[in-house]
């Protein structure tokens, strides 16, 4: 923890129907100002702090797996993604890095949806239905330092790493779930992820 203080609780998480989650962020210039810094320190903070049972339960923190500069109001083109390992004798994390100006520059044709349906700490109701998404994506981001990176993620991570850009160009996981059918899926071949 920084400072020894919680910075971000769920008070200060952006909840539906404010305009900010609609909006398309804008780019983040280099060198990161200290208020980008800042942020971005904060948002993995956030989600380390809420992955910590104690921590999260103490300061009552939805734990969360992403968290995009929207979701606390600051509508620029990052976000911090944290996918723990589910193996319970490696805890090194799948993927842990603050994404800045994140593009998806390919995906794979099969699609790929979590059995149990989507969540996002800005939408407090549950929304039923399977989000379809791509199995495998390659992000192209900046990291805080600016350096370019170029990574390619399948299955669980690339489902997280969709959501947070989804949310960096306006849009909430709900928006892909089919209304009238919201547990159809698209093909036969869509990887189902328990």
């Amino acid at each position: 923890m920084f400072g020894g203080t919680i910075l971000f609780l769920m008070n200060d998480i952006v909840r539906d129907g404010d305009p900010v989650l609609r909006a398309v962020a804008k780019n983040v210039e280099f060198p990161l100002s200290d208020e980008d810094k800042k942020l971005a320190h904060d948002m993995m903070e956030y989600l380390e702090n809420s992955q910590t049972p104690e921590l999260s339960e103490k300061y009552g923190l939805r734990p969360g797996v992403g968290l995009a500069a929207p979701q606390v109001g600051v509508s620029e083109m990052m976000a911090a993604v944290l996918v723990p390992s589910n193996d319970e004798n490696d805890d090194t994390p799948v993927f842990k890095e603050v994404i800045i100006n994140p593009v998806i520059v390919s995906h794979s044709v099969q699609p790929t949806a979590l059995s149990e349906g989507e969540g996002c700490l800005s939408v407090d109701k549950d929304v039923p239905g399977y989000v379809v998404r791509h199995d495998r994506i390659t992000v192209r981001y900046q990291d805080m330092n600016g350096e370019k990176h170029q990574i390619r993620l399948r299955d669980y991570p690339a489902i997280v790493c969709q959501h947070e850009i989804d949310h960096l160009n306006g849009h909430l996981y709900y928006d892909l779930i089919n209304k009238k059918e919201p547990f159809s899926l698209p093909d036969k071949n869509t990887v189902v992820i328990d």
